[in-house]
């Protein structure tokens, strides 16, 4: 098997070469990737969370020494919705990168007056703030249900406001599936990068009258994220809105949707 590094910032996933073919994800800044076949200049790719798509081989790094060094590397993840890292540990300093929220930086043992010194994955070094900076959770525990379920919606909240995007999945824009496969993946866990339950991931359907904050709400070609007490977020470019925002189940309430609860498919649970 052969493996690559993203190394810019985003990374476009397109159904099919070329560029003017459909986008339908965003691999980000760390992550590594396996390589499944190519086409001239572009590549079909598939991620961690067992995406597949074709990348322009610009995005990537396939320096096999550099992939090593960076499977063995201590990881941090950017939850800052967008950082720079600088060549000194100091607002004054000159660009280097940046990255956004899910990407991945290794952090190296000088810190700073709040600064942390880190790796990119194709080598570049420089100065971030530490406090953009999070745990890589790569596993979760059901025992863990009331903390996680926490969390989920948490992340998910993070979002809030950002504008949608097709494809999309950091806060310079998000589609539906990006918004709750992103706040499950900061989170440790796997799900379907796409609106829609398969079985050979966590998730599985249950009742609609037993959803809980963090279950996930699924519709023709969307889905959202259930926050208890009848209200959801999720991201949209439906009934004049164009990123995440809050609505309600309630008829009664002024952020009533009328026209997703009628089309309710299913609802999901990972535990």
């Amino acid at each position: 098997m052969e493996y690559a590094l993203i190394k810019s910032t985003i990374a476009p996933l397109m159904e099919a070469p070329p560029r003017e073919n459909e986008i339908t994800d965003e691999a980000l800044c760390g992550m590594t990737v396996e390589v499944l076949e190519r086409n001239g200049a572009w590549v079909h790719i598939r991620t961690h969370y067992r995406y597949e798509g074709w990348v322009h081989e610009q995005n990537l790094c396939f320096d096999r020494d550099l992939v090593q060094i960076w499977t063995a590397a201590p990881k941090k993840v950017v939850l800052q919705a967008y950082a720079d890292v600088l060549d000194t540990p100091k607002v004054q300093g000159h660009f280097i990168g940046e990255i956004a929220r899910g990407g991945l930086l290794s952090p190296l043992d000088e810190a700073q007056d709040g600064w942390q010194k880190v790796r990119f994955c194709d080598g570049r070094e420089g100065w971030t703030w530490g406090a953009f900076l999070g745990e890589y959770i790569t596993t979760w525990d059901k025992k863990d249900e009331p903390a996680l379920r926490k969390a989920l919606v948490n992340t998910a909240l993070g979002y809030f406001g950002t504008q949608y995007r097709w494809g999309g999945k950091t806060p310079l824009g998000i589609d539906c599936s990006g918004l709750c496969s992103m706040a499950y993946l900061l989170n440790g866990v796997i799900i379907h990068r796409d609106a829609h339950i398969l079985p050979e991931f966590d998730m599985h359907e249950i009742a609609f009258t037993d959803k809980k904050a963090g279950d996930l709400l699924f519709f023709p070609g969307h889905v959202a994220m259930y926050l208890g007490d009848n209200r959801y977020i999720h991201s949209t470019a439906g009934n004049n809105c164009h990123g995440v925002v809050i609505n309600s189940l309630d008829p009664k309430a002024a952020d009533y949707r009328a026209d997703l609860p009628e089309k309710l498919l299913c609802t999901g649970r990972i535990f």
